[in-house]
């Protein structure tokens, strides 16, 4: 592995990191305080700013890709290097993790008050779901919540291949983190009542992993009718068809910048 892959790994972990802290912080916050210190409201606002703050960390080094849908549909879609997928992920995945753990360390005394150090995935005092994403009761795992995932996930890459293309009205370079985090408030406040808009493999794999480690089990994989594997598959194909969406729709149409 070359010294410029370890420093666009490095640029992706902490730039997933300080999505996934602020992101998950802000769900811990809600939930532990029953209400009283957020809202859907504030959740889908702060998840938007995360992803605005993740990019700007890294995303001189690497661009910031934060998700590896958006890595596999960039490979797919804008020649982006078959060999980095991987580590990409891998450090998607890695920064996921290491911010769920800073947020159960922050709160771990506030998550004990509220379960009395008795972790549960669900019922009234369930708190798995600050991490990971569980599907509402209704929600079937295929198709509804499959194409939930692939649905969001496909608005997410198809507005974000529009709002980077120098040939269509593309957001000026320093703004683009802004406009992506809005983007994810819009998703999350339109598409985030199924199963919370995970729309991100690692930042559903990497979350579930540690509450799975970190004292909630193997339930964390069982539950929502083994969900798990939905915010991991759905989202990629999610990815793919945006990305492809754009370019059959608008981008074959433009001029060569």
């Amino acid at each position: 592995m070359t010294r410029a892959v370890v420093r666009e790994m490095l640029a992706e972990f902490l730039g997933t990191f300080v999505l996934i802290v602020f992101g998950v912080g802000v769900v811990a916050q809600t939930v532990l305080s029953k209400g009283t210190a957020g809202s859907p409201l504030s959740i889908n606002i702060a998840w938007g700013l995360a992803v605005t703050m993740g990019c700007y960390v890294s995303a001189g080094v690497t661009g910031a890709h934060l998700n590896p849908a958006v890595t596999l549909a960039l490979a797919v879609h804008r020649k982006f290097p078959w060999s980095k997928v991987g580590p990409y992920t891998l450090a998607q995945v890695a920064g996921a993790f290491t911010a769920s753990a800073v947020v159960y360390l922050t709160y771990r005394e506030a998550l004990t008050a509220f379960d009395g150090g008795l972790r549960q995935v669900a019922g009234a005092q369930g708190t798995a779901g600050i991490w990971a994403t569980y599907p509402q009761a209704f929600l079937s795992t295929f198709p509804g919540g499959f194409i939930d995932q692939v649905v969001g996930t496909a608005l997410l890459v198809g507005v974000i291949f529009g709002i980077t293309d120098v040939r269509n009205a593309a957001v000026p370079p320093g703004l683009t983190p802004v406009v992506v985090g809005l983007l994810v408030v819009l998703i999350g406040a339109t598409f985030g009542f199924n199963s919370g808009y995970a729309i991100n493999p690692a930042r559903d794999f990497g979350p579930r992993i540690f509450t799975a480690v970190a004292g909630w089990g193997a339930d964390v994989f069982r539950a929502g009718n083994a969900w798990w594997w939905v915010p991991i598959v759905a989202p990629c194909l999610g990815g793919l068809l945006g990305g492809w969406a754009y370019d059959r729709l608008v981008g074959d149409w433009l001029a060569e910048a």
